[in-house]
């Protein structure tokens, strides 16, 4: 393995790579820009990545170009196949990564393929981490991610300064696919707490609560959770832009069936939300925010006979 360079162990005098500058990524790059780190971005859709260009990012054409010009490069795409694609692709990230230098994929996908893109990494002398994010839109504004890494422990001390710009959580919970594996876990929690959060305002109303009020006794108490004080309030405003898209999240749980499936694990509970939330997406609201759960199960709720 190429060794670490002195760039990347000082956190903000590193060159930074970015790949993927959707509602999340342009936040995250933005803090590392602002810590003072020269960042090159690239984008499938250019226009995307203006407020980083506005900044003072570099544009590059290809995934193998930003890795061309940086130390550490982070990615955060929508789907494995993306990962797969930005990675190994000829014009991707490991064609133009230096012994030596880190690849950073935050994206929520398979363990396996974290997996196969460090083994591919490990060949040509580079370091890759597989570090998913959990906070949505609001975590990733307000630097307060809480980010899972899987990978050499050498290479996450190396960018931990990095990630300490974008987030406040930050574990290192093993080698190359743990955490993508946590990542599942922190989903299978959401999927089941999101379903908690809609019924419980479904049935509030129908109670003739306000569910306003109702929620200043729950929120704080042992019903509290991440989902009930920030996506209950948008909910209830009629907000259900994406901090993070169903159509997405239907992704992660598919992964996270997959890979129990792999492990010889029923998992009954994250089933049913996966099939609601396929239901949410036929509706068409696979591109709205994981909130608009809500308006599947209200559907359901003023179906004849209920």
């Amino acid at each position: 393995m190429g060794e670490l360079t002195a760039k990347q162990t000082s956190g903000q005098q590193a060159r930074i790579g970015w790949i993927g500058t959707g509602v999340m990524g342009v936040s995250m790059c933005g803090h590392l820009m602002d810590a003072g780190c020269a960042a090159t971005v690239f984008n499938r859709t250019r226009a995307k990545a203006q407020p980083l260009l506005d900044k003072g990012a570099a544009w590059a054409e290809s995934p193998r170009a930003v890795a061309q010009a940086s130390d550490v490069v982070f990615t955060i795409v929508g789907y494995p196949e993306d990962v797969r694609r930005v990675y190994l692709a000829e014009d991707g990230v490991l064609a133009g990564l230096r012994p030596g230098a880190i690849a950073v994929d935050m994206t929520t996908t398979s363990p396996s393929l974290a997996v196969e893109i460090d083994l591919a990494a490990r060949k040509i002398g580079a370091h890759t981490l597989d570090a998913p994010v959990s906070g949505g839109d609001v975590g990733a504004r307000n630097a307060a991610l809480s980010i899972m890494v899987g990978g050499e422990a050498e290479a996450f001390q190396a960018v931990r300064p990095l990630l300490e710009r974008m987030g406040r959580i930050i574990v290192h919970q093993g080698a190359a696919g743990a955490g993508q594996h946590t990542k599942m876990c922190n989903q299978i929690v959401i999927a089941g707490s999101m379903i908690g959060v809609c019924e419980s305002l479904l049935y509030a109303t129908r109670a003739g609560l306000d569910p306003e009020v109702m929620l200043q006794s729950i929120a704080k108490g042992a019903a509290g959770c991440w989902s009930l004080e920030n996506l209950a309030p948008r909910i209830l405003r009629g907000d259900f832009a994406p901090g993070f898209m169903i159509e997405h999240f239907i992704k992660d749980m598919g992964i996270a069936l997959d890979e129990a499936g792999r492990m010889g694990l029923v998992l009954p509970g994250l089933e049913l939300v996966r099939g609601l939330y396929a239901e949410s997406a036929r509706a068409g609201h696979g591109r709205q925010g994981t909130q608009a759960l809500f308006l599947a199960l209200q559907n359901l709720a003023a179906a004849p006979g209920n």
